[in-house]
Parts: C-alpha cells; sequence; structure tokens
C-alpha cells in the first residue's frame, strides 16, 4: 500500500476516502515547519499532502527520496517551487474544484455589499442611525463585470451571477480559455472600456505580481468596484488607493491582502492598511472566500480521486 504523508489540519473523511485508493496515511498536522523535513525522510513516503504551512522547496524534497506527488489540499500553488517539482519529477495535484462554488458564492456575496452598502448601513443601525437615502445603493443587473481569469474561480463566479441578469465578461492570457454561456471573453482592452466590475481571479505567480496596477486601474474607461479573492500579492495596494482618491475605484472588497500577517506589516504596508481600513467603501474578509463546511469535505474528495487516479496511471 502506497504511503503518504499529511502535516496540515485537513477534514476528518481524508483517511477513509485515501484508504479506499489504496494509500495510507500517516497524519500529523502538529508538526512544526522546521520538523518537516526529518519526518519526510523518515518512511518511504510517495506522496505529501500540505495546505500552506511549509513552502515546497528543492531542499525539502531532497528528504523525500520516494516522492511521487505532493497534494496541495486548496487551489493556490504559491508556496509550491514548480521548477523544483519538475526538475525532480514529482507531480503535483491540487483541487481547486474542491472550493470554486465556494469562491463564486461568496464574491457574489461581496458584491452585493459593496453594491448596496450593507456593512455601512449595518454599523449605522447599530449605532440607532436610520439613513435611507445615505445608504441608496445600485442594482447588479445594471451593471457589467469584469472577471480577471477565467479558471476554477472566475467560472464558478459567472455561473453565480447567472441569475442576476447582468453582463458578464472575461479576460484570461491563456489562450485555450473559451466564451462561455455564463461569461464572454474579451481582451483586457476591452474588459476596461466596458465593465462597471472588476473581480480577480487570477492565481499569484512571479508574472503576476501586482498585475493589477496603476496602469490597469488607470485604463478603465469609467469608475468601478473592485473584488479581490485571489491573492493579494496580485494587487497593487498603492494603486488601489491612488484609484479611490482619484474617485476611478467605487470601492473595494478584500479577502485577501498584500500581507496577511498583520503582527508583521512593513511601515508602507501599515500605512496602506490603516488607509484602507479608514474608508467606509472597504469590506475586509480573512481569506475566507474557499473556507467553508462544504468545501472542507470536498477538497477531500478531490484529492482522493486525483491521487488514486495518479497511482493507477
Amino acid at each position: 500500500m502506497s504511503i503518504c504523508l499529511v502535516i496540515d489540519e485537513m477534514h476528518p473523511t481524508l483517511k477513509s476516502l485515501l484508504k479506499a485508493e489504496g494509500v495510507q496515511i500517516d497524519y500529523d498536522p502538529d508538526l512544526l515547519p522546521a520538523e518537516v523535513p526529518a519526518a519526510l525522510a523518515e518512511k518511504p513516503y510517495e506522496g505529501l499532502i500540505v495546505r500552506s504551512k511549509v513552502r515546497i522547496t528543492a531542499d525539502l524534497l531532497r528528504q523525500g527520496k520516494h516522492l511521487r506527488y505532493v497534494a496541495r489540499a486548496g487551489a493556490g500553488i504559491d508556496n509550491i517551487d514548480m521548477h523544483a517539482l519538475e526538475a525532480a519529477g514529482i507531480t503535483l495535484l491540487n483541487a481547486p474544484e474542491g472550493n470554486s462554488q465556494a469562491v463564486g458564492e461568496f464574491t457574489v456575496g461581496l458584491l452585493l455589499a459593496l453594491l448596496r452598502k450593507v456593512a455601512s448601513a449595518d454599523a449605522e443601525v447599530r449605532r440607532r442611525q436610520w439613513q435611507r437615502e445615505a445608504n441608496r445603493g445600485y442594482e447588479l443587473s445594471a451593471r457589467t463585470v469584469g472577471i480577471l481569469g477565467c479558471g476554477h474561480m472566475g467560472q464558478s463566479f459567472a455561473r453565480c451571477l447567472r441569475g442576476f441578469g447582468c453582463e458578464v465578461l472575461g479576460h484570461d492570457n491563456n489562450p485555450q480559455v473559451q466564451s462561455t454561456e455564463y461569461l464572454s471573453v474579451v481582451s483586457l482592452q476591452e474588459l476596461q472600456e466596458r465593465a462597471d466590475v472588476l473581480s480577480i481571479h487570477i492565481p499569484y505567480s512571479a508574472e503576476n505580481h501586482a498585475f493589477v496596477n496603476e496602469k490597469v486601474v488607470s485604463g478603465f474607461r469609467q469608475p468601478f468596484w473592485l473584488l479581490n479573492t485571489a491573492r493579494g500579492e496580485v494587487l497593487d495596494h498603492a494603486a488601489l488607493i491612488k484609484g479611490m482618491q482619484q474617485g476611478q475605484i467605487l470601492g473595494a472588497a478584500l479577502d485577501v491582502l498584500e500581507n496577511e500577517r498583520l503582527g508583521a506589516l512593513k511601515p508602507d504596508q501599515l500605512a496602506r492598511l490603516e488607509f484602507l481600513q479608514a474608508a467606509p467603501n472597504v469590506l475586509f474578509t480573512p481569506h475566507v472566500a474557499g473556507w467553508t463546511h462544504e468545501s472542507y469535505q470536498r477538497i477531500n474528495e478531490v484529492l482522493a480521486r486525483k491521487i488514486g487516479a495518479f497511482l493507477r496511471a
């Protein structure tokens, strides 16, 4: 039976799901990052399942002399050195299908909250202020939504929007991505010319670092709302603030930040965060777009299927 090391907290169904695929797991989510290399070297592990506890580097992979695959419990792979995996002949498996529905639904919720001023209205009523006119909002059906990144997350968001009657445009740098019944794939320039909303769904990579920058923001023909449920580093937060100050960005909903270690912010990061915290048209959530009770279990199911298929291939 194939053996797999699991170093992060996973839904309890993982053991039985992998057993059905012929995989035994050593489940040790309490391992400290510094302890992972030694643990990986203890047994002939063919697999390693991770979330974000450690960065997968060439040095770490050298400890797993029998590794055949690394499975990322989730979608993002920014903590994994793909070049190191390729050099070692190790396959990467991840599970964007597991939490794409959660991300799609959540992004719709953020957009509705922005357009209808839900957070500020709630705060006012709690202060016993009843201001109907000040909280007059906008209907989603009258907006054109632009989706940057048409992978699992962007497509899920588009599907979740279908009942609102709004126009949905998508842009992706992958030429294989095609229009669907839910969204029309267009150039970035056309998206900028037509969209009232920009929702970011691109993965983080060196090429995507600060992809949404001052040039992209200023290229929109009309002021727009901005949503980011992808990775904080794909958005230039200085450009976000400048866009808000100039009225180009009408409001923002941020599930991710440029630095999510809030106790270790650099001075410039702290200054930007404090500006955004003081802005009434900014919503924050703590990187939970894809984090639901259902997705927690579904990620296991997706990974187990993929691991089983890989081992049988």
